[in-house]
């Protein structure tokens, strides 16, 4: 359902995130390494394909000059989620090429590093058509406000002299 894809597997570290999280809440992914510059051929028939393998939204990590997911986008109707992966310049060179598309060919980015973020997301559009994905994400976010009730417990015992609450 998801299709996972990097430049090169020195973008693993970051991008693992996002398989980890689909992993651990059954939905189904493919993970690839496609490179915009070095296999441009293979990323236009990749794009083209996905749609009929079953591919419903594409995750595309990047770094540096970060046009892989834009030259999916360019290549395909499915929904290209960005990960701008941090390198040069902090990864604010790869966040903007992401997210300064030209009309017509949007990325959808996330933040730097953020591949977890961007299998959320992913889920959340499945989640429009598929009932057990939707329940799957409610649950995922009823867990983190449940840590945020919990922390406020753990603040709320913290004894200090000038503590008012």
């Amino acid at each position: 359902m998801v299709s996972i894809i990097m430049g090169s597997t020195s973008d693993l570290p970051v991008m693992q995130k996002a398989m980890d999280w689909l992993d651990g809440h059954n939905i189904p992914f493919e993970v690839n390494a496609l490179s915009a510059h070095r296999t441009p051929l293979a990323v236009i028939e990749f794009a083209q394909q996905a749609a009929q393998r079953g591919v419903k939204v594409i995750i595309a990590g990047a770094g540096m000059a970060a046009a892989l997911p834009g030259a999916v986008a360019a290549s395909t109707t499915l929904p290209v989620i960005g990960v701008p992966i941090k390198g040069m310049l902090d990864g604010l060179d790869a966040l903007l090429s992401m997210a300064q598309m030209p009309p017509g060919v949007p990325v959808a980015t996330v933040g730097v590093n953020a591949a977890q973020n961007a299998a959320i997301l992913a889920a959340q559009i499945l989640a429009l058509s598929d009932p057990e994905i939707n329940a799957t994400i409610s649950e995922a976010k009823n867990q983190l406000e449940q840590k945020i009730i919990e922390a406020n417990r753990t603040l709320a015992d913290l004894e200090y002299t000038h503590k008012t609450n």
